[in-house]
């Protein structure tokens, strides 16, 4: 019955002794992660927190709850936005997902 399955044979021991083998492969797939996950999201990051250190009062935002409205008060972590006639809420700087064009606010 031998002639039916063939005979494993044992790996040479040299290619079983090479550190690069593994190494390499290892490498280009962490080279691939940080250019194509992590460098991009860093890059959201500081354009976010950029956003949300420029906010002044006047700006129109949209939040990321989808609320859309105008900022009236500016504190350290939170903002003030009136989103109708009498009617004000205040939010988390980090919730700001966008800062509108002018005029926005009146055309909605």
């Amino acid at each position: 019955m031998d002639f039916l399955i063939s005979s494993a044979h044992a790996q040479d021991a040299s290619s079983a002794a090479d550190p690069f083998g593994f190494l390499l492969p290892m490498l280009v797939i962490f080279g691939a992660f940080y250019f194509l996950l992590i460098r991009p999201q860093q890059k959201r990051q500081k354009a976010h927190a950029a956003l949300v250190s420029e906010l002044s009062t006047g700006d129109e935002i949209l939040t990321s709850g989808g609320i859309l409205g105008k900022v009236t008060a500016v504190s350290e972590h939170y903002v003030s936005v009136k989103i109708a006639k009498d009617v004000e809420v205040k939010i988390q700087k980090s919730s700001v997902s966008q800062v509108v064009p002018k005029g926005t606010l009146d055309a909605a």
